[in-house]
């Protein structure tokens, strides 16, 4: 049998856009949120000589009605992979991690004076800033290290601390802690360490479940848990299952009794350990304010009054065109006074870009700000992408990390972008409005004789909002937190 082999040759044509660092830049800066620019800024203030404050021009906030700096009209952005632009992509990729750093270390602006008398205002703050907190783990081994036992207990308990989680629950059997060996002590040691590491600070610390976590910190609360301890050690399965009359027959007590007891227990803590460590909770800034002008309509301005100005600095300029500078000397400064114009050109275009892209998602939802979440419409980013001409990944980054004040209080850029369907009237709904709504039935409901999910979608359909699954009803109650029937019933 022969086999003929034959080679064919096939040619493709495709288009492809190398990314300059002017773009690369350009995105970076408009995808940044006001703390992150603001400490962008700073950054670049240090980095290049040529740039610096425009102390005597002084500008408000800028608003819908435009900007006075001209900047490149915007560019369709069409990315394909290019081996030559390897590191271009893996910094578009990895632009929303480091934003989270940004945020972590951001604080307010204040520009440098260039002073040389007037103290360092970066080592100010941090002279003045709190230090980290202990991690949880450093917290209990202080504290045992002060416990008075035999060396195997106080090995077995430094075994036990190394394995709680930050939530204070130790997440291994004790029986996988020993191992002959390595370590001398014993199972019964683990035991009595275990006991002992359950006395420490914060109080709850060292439980195995939910359930030894409330007991341990029942067994030391001030006042008197006797029923509560006799509720979880006994009945505690059907506690879970919010059987509260097979349970108050079988103590022989009220259900009111029972939904007392559960009221004081609710105040006790399941994740102890939280209690510990640093506060990684970040300040939510507004990036674009909303206000509503006489005539009814919503005027957008952006929240960046307190942004420096920048400039160029003259001297440079001239001594970047002074042949009697050395060569070497006039293309360092030529390079970073392209940069530093590169940067205040792209903090521009990333004012103007937002501010048309807030605008037209405001008067897309002029209901919302009228009325209220109900009201808020479906809204995919190609459809503001095409009102402010741009693509739609630019509008993704515009509106990644911003938030916008109004009178519904600070909400994400992003959620005003969503899905939805048509109501009964005719009208789109936005899924946020239906959670909205969702939510205000179960608020209203008789707790003595809840709603199931076909009563949920009953009453949404009877609210107008259409004739939605009950698939879909049980799925945004989950996604909501809301419990089933059976759990929100009240006796």
């Amino acid at each position: 049998m022969a086999m003929r082999m034959t080679m064919t040759g096939q040619m493709r044509m495709e288009q492809r856009m190398k990314l300059a660092p002017r773009m690369i830049q350009s995105m970076e800066v408009l995808q940044l949120p006001l703390l992150a620019l603001q400490e962008k800024i700073e950054a670049e203030l240090n980095s290049n000589p040529v740039l610096e404050l425009d102390e005597e021009r002084a500008e408000g906030p800028v608003d819908s009605d435009g900007s006075d700096q001209e900047v490149t009209p915007e560019q369709e952005l069409v990315v394909h992979d290019d081996p030559d632009h390897v590191e271009d992509f893996q910094r578009l990729d990895s632009m929303g991690e480091d934003f989270d750093e940004y945020i972590a270390k951001s604080g307010s602006y204040t520009p440098a004076s260039y002073d040389p008398t007037e103290p360092d205002r970066k080592l100010e703050a941090m002279n003045n800033t709190a230090a980290a907190g202990k991690s949880l783990h450093d917290f209990l081994k202080e504290q045992w290290r002060l416990v008075d036992a035999d060396s195997e207990v106080k090995a077995a308990g430094e075994q036990i601390i190394d394995y709680i989680d930050e939530k204070g629950y130790l997440t291994v059997r004790l029986e996988q802690l020993h191992n002959k060996d390595k370590h001398d002590f014993n199972v019964e040691h683990l035991e009595q360490a275990l006991r002992m590491v359950q006395k420490l600070e914060p109080t709850g610390v060292g439980a195995r479940d939910v359930r030894e976590c409330l007991l341990i910190q029942m067994r030391q609360f001030p006042e008197d848990m006797t029923f509560e301890m006799q509720l979880v050690q006994q009945y505690w399965e059907d506690l879970l299952e919010n059987h509260l009359p097979q349970i108050a027959r079988k103590m022989n007590c009220s259900v009111e009794q029972i939904n007392r007891a559960i009221e004081r227990m609710s105040k006790l803590d399941t994740s102890p350990g939280l209690q510990v460590g640093r506060n990684e909770n970040h300040p939510i800034t507004a990036d674009i304010l909303v206000e509503q002008e006489e005539d009814g309509n919503f005027r957008v301005a952006l929240a960046d009054a307190y942004l420096p100005n920048l400039r160029v600095s003259g001297f440079y300029q001239k001594m970047a065109r002074n042949r009697r500078i050395d060569e070497k000397t006039r293309e360092f400064l030529q390079k970073n006074i392209r940069s530093a114009q590169w940067f205040m050109d792209a903090i521009a275009q990333r004012r103007q870009t937002l501010l048309k892209v807030a605008q037209a998602v405001v008067d897309y939802q002029k209901e919302f700000f009228e009325k209220g979440s109900l009201y808020l419409k479906p809204l995919p980013m190609a459809v503001i992408a095409e009102k402010v001409g741009v693509h739609v990944a630019t509008v993704s980054r515009a509106v990644a990390g911003k938030y916008m004040q109004c009178s519904q209080g600070i909400l994400p850029l992003r959620s005003f972008f969503s899905g939805g369907l048509e109501d009964d009237s005719g009208q789109e709904r936005s899924w946020d409005a239906v959670k909205a709504k969702l939510q205000e039935i179960v608020d209203a409901e008789d707790k003595a004789n809840p709603l199931n999910d076909d009563d949920l979608r009953q009453k949404l359909a009877d609210a107008g909002m259409g004739n939605i699954a009950r698939r879909t009803v049980a799925k945004y109650r989950k996604i909501m937190n809301i419990p089933t029937a059976r759990f929100r019933k009240k006796y």
